[in-house]
């Protein structure tokens, strides 16, 4: 199975691999810094670079659901690498960054709405997540309150819960629809200090005043017990 560095590190922009497959499902390497497309953060693209120095653009990056294996997803008609050559994987990091910062204000948003999490989808510029809500929130009031939190610079942390702790403490699963992959003794978690704590696989940043300021835009209505609350990041 492929090393994912990007779990302990979000931070990590290339590594050096080696090709160990190629199939027309994409290209497998022994290690990546590649996110693959999970928990509503897309994955990530960018390139790898051979040792001649030509590039195999990425254009996404997935697990396949039956066997895990991760694949980077090469450019339509690209030259392929063979298997056993060295590669260097590069990710776009401007894109990666930019989701990284919305992640992590998803979860700033989860810690103040009382509500299960319906869906959600994590994007550049904008984000959604779906609440189990009766009512919508006051729309500014929520703005002041999530950029009063992101801009007080709380520490996020990467650790890990056991299957039986998780099982013992339900509430902290937020997703009413997807469970957390459980069966191999441990749930990575993401803590933001002081404000959220709950199970993720995703990419985020250090601390939350990296996020910068967020606006909250359309809160809709999509259903009697279903509101959708957008994000946009808010760029000088």
């Amino acid at each position: 199975m492929t090393e994912e560095l990007f779990r302990n590190d979000s931070y990590l922009r290339e590594c050096q691999a080696v090709v160990t497959g190629v199939d027309e499902r994409g290209i497998q390497l022994d290690k990546t810094v590649f996110y693959p497309t999970g928990g509503g953060q897309p994955g990530d693209t960018g390139s790898l670079v051979l040792a001649d120095g030509s590039r195999v653009a990425i254009t996404n990056t997935v697990k396949d659901r039956e066997s895990g294996d991760l694949l980077h997803l090469p450019a339509e008609d690209s030259a392929l690498p063979e298997v056993g050559q060295p590669v260097t994987a590069v990710i776009d990091w401007d894109r990666r960054y930019r989701l990284m910062r919305m992640h992590s204000a998803m979860h700033v948003l989860c810690s103040l709405i009382d509500g299960g999490v319906t869906g959600g989808s994590v994007g550049t510029d904008r984000s959604r997540i779906d609440f189990d809500l009766a009512e919508s929130p006051d729309k500014a009031e929520l703005e002041a309150r999530i950029n009063r939190l992101i801009s007080e610079g709380h520490a996020v942390e990467i650790g890990s819960i056991s299957d039986e702790e998780l099982e013992a403490n339900p509430e902290l699963i937020r997703t009413m629809s997807v469970k957390p992959p459980m069966g191999a003794g441990q749930v990575r978690t993401v803590r933001i200090q002081n404000v959220d704590y709950q199970p993720c696989g995703g990419t985020h940043v250090r601390s939350s005043s990296e996020i910068g300021a967020i606006r909250v835009g359309k809160i809709e209505k999509k259903g009697r017990q279903n509101r959708r609350i957008n994000i946009h990041l808010v760029d000088e």
